[in-house]
């Protein structure tokens, strides 16, 4: 027996949901990669970014996840042998800085937690040690996906500044660009690195990297630039050379289609429905939680971000029925955890195109899974989630 009939619900952080209306956009005939229309898509996804991300800076645009704009960051700005300085708050940020030490950078890692933020003073401390310059980089996100964790940016930029050191400071955006306020300007973000397949709702299959006025100039003397990932080359007069050649035609479609749901819902409105949602699911979980078997793996409740929420169960042997349930018997996929928290979480992921229902649907067949398999809960988070709902959603 099931009731699984009907559309998935994919609950999983990335890649998420692809609306309809993306997926339609991608349904036509290729075109001309020369000049045309594709020139003006091209334009128009820049301007999105430089949107979104509130920037007047440089975007570029890669065929490639986030792991590939990794690299394009990197090998842009930096040279062989210069030591990077990593936050760790999760996996993210140390999975960005190993993917460095592949091709010869110095990768220091400043211990931190998978249950909490970066320490901005212990960042402030350690670049003031620093004395002779040697780090050229800071690296972080601004969510980790595997943690849950929102990491305050702007306070990490004030660490940089209190500490006059001129290190880069690098933001990894994949997992909140799109369901959080990013200000890449204001906050004094010299690289950002974003992704399509989450809050801005695509298929995957491309990646950014904007660059400020001083990232650019680091660019001029990097000597880890290679043909694929370079900026310099990548601002050519010939349109494919934004893509280093041939562009994914049908990809743009489907991102132009992405970026106008974007802006006319309006950022403050998805920001708001991110924050509703998240707290929804906040909700339930902490329901869930009162019989020890659960609990939020992110300690202060400031820093759980409004993307994803990561799940610790006190006795994982139950992971596996509770991931089964869901998807054979209601067909909704949840999150594993992954990482240093493999076999020991679940994740709920609420970013990009969801809505109430979606959400509500994951979280019932959750709570329908830990009845069925007998796992000890407290019962009433789904109605919890709806108190939340209908409490902060008025008429």
């Amino acid at each position: 027996m099931s009731v699984k009939n009907g559309r998935q619900f994919l609950s999983i952080p990335g890649p998420t949901t692809v609306p309809d209306e993306v997926l339609a956009a991608m349904h036509r005939p290729a075109v001309d990669i020369r000049k045309g229309e594709l020139v003006e898509v091209t334009a128009g996804i820049k301007k999105d970014l430089r949107m979104i991300t509130k920037t007047q800076g440089y975007p570029f645009i890669y065929i490639a996840n986030g792991h590939g704009a990794w690299e394009g960051a990197l090998t842009n700005v930096l040279n062989r042998d210069d030591k990077v300085l990593v936050l760790e708050s999760g996996f993210f940020a140390v999975g960005w800085g190993q993917a460095g030490a592949t091709f010869g950078l110095d990768v220091e890692i400043l211990p931190g937690s998978y249950q909490k933020a970066v320490d901005p003073a212990a960042l402030e401390a350690r670049l003031k040690a620093d004395t002779s310059g040697d780090i050229k980089a800071v690296l972080t996100v601004q969510i980790d996906t595997a943690s849950s964790v929102v990491n305050d940016i702007p306070a990490i930029r004030r660490a940089i500044d209190n500490a006059g050191h001129d290190a880069l400071l690098m933001v990894d955006t994949i997992a909140s660009l799109g369901t959080m306020d990013y200000r890449m300007d204001e906050w004094g973000v010299d690289v950002t690195v974003a992704a399509c397949q989450k809050g801005l709702m695509m298929s995957p299959g491309v990646s950014f990297v904007i660059a400020n006025e001083k990232a650019m100039e680091r660019h001029q003397n990097a000597n880890l630039r290679t043909a694929y990932w370079d900026w310099t080359s990548r601002q050519g007069a010939e349109h494919y050379r934004n893509y280093s050649g041939t562009p994914p035609v049908h990809l743009l479609f489907g991102l132009q289609k992405a970026f106008e749901m974007i802006n006319e819902e309006g950022l403050d409105a998805i920001f708001l429905r991110h924050k509703l949602l998240a707290e929804a699911t906040r909700a339930a979980v902490g329901k869930w939680s009162e019989k020890g078997e659960f609990t939020f793996n992110i300690t202060n409740p400031a820093e759980r971000s409004n993307s994803v929420t990561t799940v610790l169960v006190t006795h994982p042997e139950n992971l596996e029925a509770i991931h089964d349930y869901c998807i054979d018997k209601c067909n909704v996929v949840v999150g594993v955890g992954i990482a240093g928290l493999s076999g020991k979480a679940l994740r709920i992921a609420h970013m990009g195109h969801i809505n109430a229902p979606m959400l509500l649907g994951t979280l019932s067949s959750l709570e329908m899974s830990f009845k069925a398999l007998g796992i000890p809960h407290g019962t009433g988070g789904v109605q919890a989630a709806i108190d939340h709902l209908a409490a902060n959603v008025p008429r």
